[in-house]
């Protein structure tokens, strides 16, 4: 693994890469962090350059401000990378917040993009009128308000299935911790506000895949997934386990994106040099 620190518009972002062949650029959902993509990044980069990324103002990056954060300014920071670090052009995997700013990569700057997997989208937004999850993001907004990031992360947690019952890295939960803040405050009303951009994501000229875990179906998180996915008329698929399977297993995990980014890499390009050798 190399890493280093790319600089963009407004912040330093430290990332890291692993592997060779195709790029695989993995972006993660609240908290921002590299780490979190720290196993299946190992596992997966016997075929892939993957490269991970501490978001804007998240941890060992910096750019962190007060102010409401455009996810424009997110997505112009993916595309940074991906023409920094990917010579232009990069499959994109995005979990949670991750997936909300692939499908606005995806929307806002598809010439760099050879695929996405939005895996779990909290997109509230898509919901029905009246269902219980379009209130979350203003819930948790208003506990922020009251109790600050401690009361809204634990609501946070409580929320998300399969939480408490694994362990983090610890470095990974102290950063974590420092971050919360920067979540709820200048994050938080982004993602809130996610309207997916139908009409662009119809015309993508790159394979789009939605997803969920197995054992988050009906959660407020994973439905989203079903509806977008409908909407603009593309596959959905399940993967193993919960929202955050790559922490808890990430082996398996790896082994359903290893499957589905392959057979995406091969719908838009050449096979990897890293196959074309003659067999002995």
């Amino acid at each position: 693994m190399r890493s280093g620190v790319f600089e963009v518009d407004g912040a330093g972002l430290y990332y890291e890469v692993r592997g060779t062949g195709p790029a695989l650029l993995m972006i993660s959902g609240a908290g921002g962090d590299a780490g979190y993509y720290s196993g299946i990044a190992e596992t997966l980069s016997d075929a892939f350059m993957v490269i991970s990324y501490d978001r804007r103002g998240n941890s060992r990056s910096t750019g962190r401000s007060e102010a409401p954060m455009d996810l424009a300014v997110q997505a112009a920071d993916a595309r940074a990378l991906v023409d920094g670090l990917a010579d232009g052009r990069a499959l994109v995997f995005g979990n949670s917040g991750g997936a909300i700013i692939g499908l606005t990569l995806a929307a806002l700057h598809p010439e760099v993009m050879t695929g996405l997997i939005a895996h779990e989208p909290p997109a509230a937004t898509v919901l029905p009128d009246g269902d219980p999850g379009r209130d979350f993001f203003a819930e948790l907004a208003a506990l922020y308000e009251q109790g600050g990031a401690p009361a809204a992360g634990r609501r946070f947690a409580e929320t998300t299935r399969g939480e408490g019952t694994y362990r983090w890295p610890a470095d990974l939960w102290q950063r974590f911790l420092g971050n919360q803040d920067h979540l709820f405050g200048a994050e938080w009303p982004g993602f809130a506000a996610f309207r997916p951009d139908e009409a662009a994501l119809k015309s993508a000229p790159f394979p789009v895949v939605l997803g969920a875990g197995v054992e988050d179906r009906g959660t407020y998180y994973a439905r989203p997934s079903i509806e977008i996915a409908r909407r603009i008329g593309v596959p959905w698929v399940e993967f193993p386990g919960i929202h955050m399977e790559f922490l808890r297993n990430p082996l398996q995990f790896a082994a359903a994106v290893r499957v589905l980014a392959t057979q995406m890499h091969s719908r838009t390009g050449d096979v990897p040099h890293l196959w074309q050798g003659i067999a002995q």
